[in-house]
C-alpha cells in the first residue's frame, strides 16, 4: 500500500491503472492523489432561482462548468450547518456527480425512473428539472438508503415523486415501456471515490470489480424492459474500471441491438471512452463519457446515454392505485385548506393509515410494491382535525398560505425554532407556515401570543 495525501491505494489498483494508461497520463492520474478533493452544492430551482441564491448566499461560490445551477465552495466552508440546508435551497453533492442530472435531462411533464437512487442528489436533480410536472420514481433497494432518500425528497419540496424500495427486476415486470428517461447509477467498486472517501479503498479487489460488472448489467438489462421506445437511458458509474464501464455496455449493446449510444454535446474536460481497453468492442464507445480527476476539478466518473430505438409499448395498468375518498373523509383537510391556504391541492387522494397524500397522476396501482413515499404528502387526518406534514410545508411558498412568520437567517428567532422552542408571536390563532429570509422551512401554530413549534423534533438544533 502507498499513502497519497491521507489515501491509501490498493496495490494492485495501481499496477492496474498504470497497465491502462500511458507513463505519463499515469504520472498525472496518480499526482490528482495530493490534490484536494472539491467540494460541490447544487442550488434547489424548486425554491429560489439560481440568481436569488447567490444575492442571498453567505459561501464563496465558484460556478461548475457543466450545471447551470452548480458551484464549487470553500473546504472551510460548512454549507451542511447552515439554516439554508434545512429549508431545501441546496443539496450538497459532489461536482463531477452532477454531470448524471444534466445528461439525463428530463423534461417536465415525462415519466422518470431513478432505478438506483440513495441518497438522492440525482433524484432531486432531476425533479428540479421537472418542475413539480410528471412522474419521478425514485427506487433503493436498501432499506435504511430508501428512507434517507425519502427524507431528501422531502427536503427539497418535491411534490412529484414517488419512493420505492424494491428489487430492479420487481419493477421490471410492472413498468413495461413505460419511462421516458431512466437513470442507472449503478453501485460500482467506487474507485473514482478513493481521494473523497478513503474507506473505500479498503473494500477495493479485482473479484468486486468483476462482481460489481455482473449486477450492473443485469441492473441494465431490467432498466431496458421499462424504457419507452424513443426514451434515454443513462448509465452512470464513479470508477476508472474498464470492466464495470465499458465492458458492461460493450456486452449490453451486444444483447439488446435495440439500443444505441446517443451523440451528446460535452464540456470541456471531459473525456471519450477507451474502446481500445476491451476486446471485441463497438467503435461506438468512444461516444462515452470519461471523467477525470487529473482533467477536471470533480471526482471519476463513467457516462453512457442511450437511445432504445424501438422495443415494447407502456404496459396497460387498470388497477387503480387508491381507494375513493368521500368528501366525509376529507373533510378536515378541507376545512385546513380553507382556513390556512390560498391555494388548496388537487389531485388524486390517498389515505395510507391516517396520512394524507397527493399521488401522481400518471403513478401506476402500488399493489405488490414496497413504498417508502407514496406521493407528496400532506399531513396525517387524526379523529378531529388535519395535522399538515412538515413535507407540506417544505413544498411551499410564502404566497400560497393565509398566515406567515418570516424570520432572518442570522436572527435569535430563526435559531430558537431550529431548536424546536416555543417563540413569542402575535397574530391571528391558527396554522403559521414558517419561512427563513422567504423560504418555507416548517409550520408553527400560534395561540395566546405564543407559537407552538412544529419543527420535527428528529431535525432540531442543539444549543
Amino acid at each position: 500500500m502507498r499513502e497519497v495525501d491521507n489515501v491509501l491505494l490498493p496495490e494492485g489498483y495501481k499496477v492496474k491503472m498504470k497497465r491502462l494508461l500511458t507513463d505519463k497520463e499515469f504520472q498525472k492520474f496518480m499526482n490528482s492523489y495530493e490534490e484536494p478533493k472539491t467540494q460541490g452544492l447544487r442550488v434547489n430551482t424548486l425554491k429560489t432561482s439560481v440568481d436569488d441564491f447567490l444575492k442571498s448566499s453567505l459561501f464563496y461560490l465558484e460556478r461548475i462548468p457543466w450545471v447551470e445551477s452548480g458551484f464549487y465552495y470553500l473546504p472551510e466552508e460548512r454549507p451542511g450547518k447552515h439554516p439554508y440546508h434545512e429549508a431545501g435551497l441546496y443539496y450538497i453533492q459532489e461536482p463531477s456527480a452532477m454531470a448524471a442530472g444534466e445528461l439525463a435531462d428530463p423534461k417536465p411533464g415525462e415519466k422518470v425512473l431513478d432505478l438506483c437512487a440513495a441518497p438522492g442528489g440525482k433524484t432531486t436533480h432531476m425533479a428540479a428539472k421537472l418542475k413539480q410536472q410528471g412522474l419521478l420514481l425514485a427506487n433503493e433497494i436498501h432499506p435504511a438508503r430508501a428512507k434517507v432518500l425519502s427524507q431528501n425528497v422531502e427536503r427539497m419540496g418535491i411534490k412529484n415523486a414517488v419512493v420505492t424500495n424494491e428489487e430492479p427486476g420487481k419493477l421490471a415486470k410492472k413498468f413495461i415501456g413505460f419511462f421516458d428517461r431512466i437513470l442507472v447509477d449503478a453501485p460500482c467498486s467506487g474507485e473514482g471515490m478513493f481521494r473523497k472517501d478513503p474507506e473505500a479503498c479498503k473494500e477495493w479487489s479485482i473479484e468486486n470489480v468483476y462482481r460489481c460488472a455482473v449486477r450492473q448489467l443485469d441492473i441494465l438489462k431490467h432498466a431496458a424492459v421499462m424504457l419507452k421506445p424513443g426514451g434515454r437511458l443513462v448509465y452512470s458509474t464513479c470508477t476508472f474500471s474498464p470492466e464495470e464501464n465499458e465492458g458492461v455496455i460493450n456486452e449490453f449493446l451486444k444483447d439488446e441491438p435495440a439500443f444505441e449510444i446517443e451523440d451528446i454535446h460535452i464540456f470541456e474536460g471531459f473525456g471519450g471512452g477507451r474502446s481500445e481497453w476491451i476486446p471485441d468492442s463497438s467503435e461506438s464507445l468512444k461516444k462515452t463519457i470519461r471523467l477525470w480527476p487529473h482533467q477536471l476539478k470533480g471526482e471519476g466518473h463513467f457516462f453512457a446515454i442511450m437511445r432504445k430505438k424501438d422495443g415494447d409499448l407502456p404496459k396497460k395498468d387498470s388497477k387503480t392505485i387508491e381507494k375513493h375518498l368521500n368528501k366525509k373523509q376529507l373533510q378536515h383537510f378541507w376545512d385546513f385548506g380553507a382556513e390556512n391556504l390560498k391555494e388548496v391541492p388537487k389531485g388524486r387522494f390517498a389515505l395510507f393509515g391516517e396520512q394524507l397524500y397527493v399521488i401522481p397522476e400518471e403513478m401506476l396501482s402500488y399493489q405488490h410494491l414496497k413504498v417508502v413515499r407514496p406521493g407528496w404528502h400532506l399531513g396525517t387526518l387524526k379523529k378531529n382535525r388535519f395535522e399538515p406534514s412538515h413535507a407540506f410545508a417544505l413544498s411551499l411558498k410564502q404566497e400560497q398560505v393565509n398566515h406567515s412568520l418570516n424570520f432572518k437567517v442570522d436572527s435569535d428567532e430563526m435559531m430558537a425554532y431550529l431548536r424546536g422552542e416555543s417563540l413569542m408571536a402575535e397574530g391571528r390563532k391558527g396554522w403559521y407556515l414558517v419561512n427563513i429570509d422567504g423560504y418555507s422551512i416548517g409550520w408553527g401554530k400560534l395561540a395566546g401570543g405564543f407559537l407552538k413549534n412544529h419543527f420535527p423534533k428528529g431535525l432540531r438544533w442543539r444549543k
